[in-house]
């Protein structure tokens, strides 16, 4: 088992060689603390979120659910609930929602991949870490679209073929630009709150009504 951190080392660990039973084991005996967790065909990172990581994953979170109210599109949002497809992949994402299989997920307190539909969108934010290696294990879970932010820009990845191609629009919100959620997401640092979430609403009636 190899260790080797990431800058900033006190956020992430990556670890080489990590069996499916030590990961399951690590997921119940960190299940109280506030790390995630992501598996890779034995390769494990460990991350300790930062405040900057949180703030934009909170921020694109209400955006997604502020775009579905808007649109009266029924969502699920489970947040960072762990996937696993057993002895290949597993993951928590940052923020995840359903929207085309609700009835299939909603009121389960645990979920089996081999039986229950994936996520139909995650939120990776990668302020501090890349999500490259975690988009092999979303196509695995197979989640069918991956919103990615790296502090300057949001891209969209859709599934297809079993790997993920970028997309300038979203299939969940085709008519929703994706450059004006950047714009918005730029604004974290710096808006308050509900005060950009209420700007954002705005914007997204006005996107509707063209």
């Amino acid at each position: 088992m190899v260790a080797t951190p990431l800058a900033p080392p006190t956020e992430i660990i990556h670890l080489s060689g990590i069996s499916w039973q030590t990961y399951e084991t690590l997921l119940q005996e960190l299940s109280d603390r506030r790390l995630r967790l992501t598996y890779n065909r034995g390769t494990l990172e460990i991350m300790a979120p930062s405040p900057e990581h949180e703030r934009f994953k909170k921020v694109t979170g209400r955006f997604v659910e502020t775009i579905a109210e808007e649109l009266d599109i029924r969502i699920e949002p489970l947040g960072s609930a762990t996937f696993k497809r057993p002895k290949l992949s597993g993951a928590e994402p940052d923020e995840c929602f359903y929207f085309r299989n609700i009835d299939a997920v909603r009121g389960k307190k645990r979920l089996d991949l081999n039986n229950d539909p994936a996520p139909d969108l995650a939120i990776e934010i990668d302020v501090t870490s890349s999500s490259k290696n975690r988009l092999q294990v979303y196509a695995d879970l197979g989640v069918a679209e991956v919103w990615i932010y790296d502090g300057e820009s949001l891209s969209i990845q859709q599934l297809q073929n079993n790997a993920y191609v970028s997309s300038p629009t979203s299939q969940l919100f085709p008519n929703i630009p994706i450059s004006g959620i950047t714009g918005f997401l730029q604004q974290a640092t710096t808006e308050d709150y509900l005060t950009l979430v209420k700007a954002f609403r705005t914007w997204v009636r006005s996107q509707i009504g063209k």
